[in-house]
């Protein structure tokens, strides 16, 4: 068991490896993902109700197509007091919560914080505006159970990018 572990790791590493060393135009005239114009791209999220913006960099001189998401802090809420049993069920519909959002198209990246701090985690809503995503995130099982709160803020990310 241990070789196919370290066998896993290895490859996951080489494959890291290899992807950094492909260079990735992410500014393109259509976008990776859909493979539309960006303009057509535009104009869908605006029809959706979704902001947007153009933005050229200064350095490269591209245009790039900018979307309002929102990013919702979990937050360490007023009912802490649950039995372990309590905690383990919330937990696990709190993940298939956020594994609905992303599975619908909602939300496009949940996590977790390393640390044992007043914001426990985030999750970034593509959703058109604050009202949809503060209902989406209220809908959440540790949120209704006042286990987390949530603090929600507008944020803005260009089409196209990924994280690395």
């Amino acid at each position: 068991m241990e070789k196919l572990y370290t066998v896993l790791v290895c490859a996951l590493f080489l494959s890291c490896m290899e992807a950094t060393k492909t260079k990735v135009n992410v500014v393109e005239k259509t976008t990776s993902v859909q493979e539309i114009p960006v303009s057509q791209l535009k104009k869908e999220l605006d029809e959706r109700g979704f902001q947007t913006f153009d933005y050229v960099d200064e350095k490269t001189k591209d245009t790039l197509l900018m979307q309002q998401y929102f990013i919702a802090f979990l937050k360490k809420g007023p009912n802490r007091s649950s039995s372990k049993e309590e905690v383990d069920s919330l937990q696990r519909l709190h993940l298939a919560h956020l594994g609905r959002m992303y599975e619908e198209g909602f939300a496009d990246i949940s996590g977790p914080f390393g640390d044992d701090g007043e914001i426990r985690g985030i999750t970034i809503y593509n959703v058109p505006n604050l009202q949809m995503a503060d209902s989406l995130a209220k809908m959440d099982p540790m949120v209704k159970s006042g286990r987390l709160t949530i603090e929600i803020h507008p944020w803005w990310a260009a089409k196209g990018f990924k994280l690395r």
